[in-house]
């Protein structure tokens, strides 16, 4: 007898891993680390330049690591002559942007087979409880 699993740090966690497991392995052909493709990606997404204060915030705050590591992405990407960084502003360059497709491209083709067959309500049930669930964690870790 099969019970249905009842969500929690196990099941989040194997499912977080098991995707960066799969985007590590878009990656790997391009030469580009995880955070670096938080970098191009976030940059590519405000249209190709964004404040940098705002994407080493982001890096910080969503995938938690600290500012030494956030700046080494940035710094990488532009030593690689990926993006320029002028200490406020980080632009795409065509290399870039480029660079960028060359991930979104296959990362786009993997997540719609992971997701194919998944209804739409079940998917906007699973976004609303990590959001929230997100928020409460995000919150322990300021009252900390």
């Amino acid at each position: 007898m099969s019970t249905t699993p009842t969500l929690n740090g196990q099941i989040l966690g194997e499912a977080a891993h098991a995707t960066r497991a799969v985007l590590e392995r878009v990656l790997a052909p391009t030469s580009t680390t995880f955070h670096e493709s938080v970098v191009l990606n976030g940059t590519a997404q405000a249209g190709g330049a964004v404040p940098r204060a705002a994407i080493v915030a982001r890096m910080m705050g969503a995938v938690k690591i600290d500012l030494a590591t956030a700046e080494a992405a940035v710094a990488s990407l532009a030593a690689d002559g990926l993006l320029t960084d002028d200490g406020e502003t980080l632009t795409l360059t065509d290399a870039g942007r480029a660079r960028n497709d060359a991930i979104r491209g296959p990362l786009g083709e993997v997540t719609q087979r992971l997701y194919a067959d998944l209804p739409a309500d079940h998917l906007a049930v699973a976004a609303r409880v990590l959001i929230t669930l997100t928020a409460r964690a995000n919150a322990e870790l300021a009252a900390a």
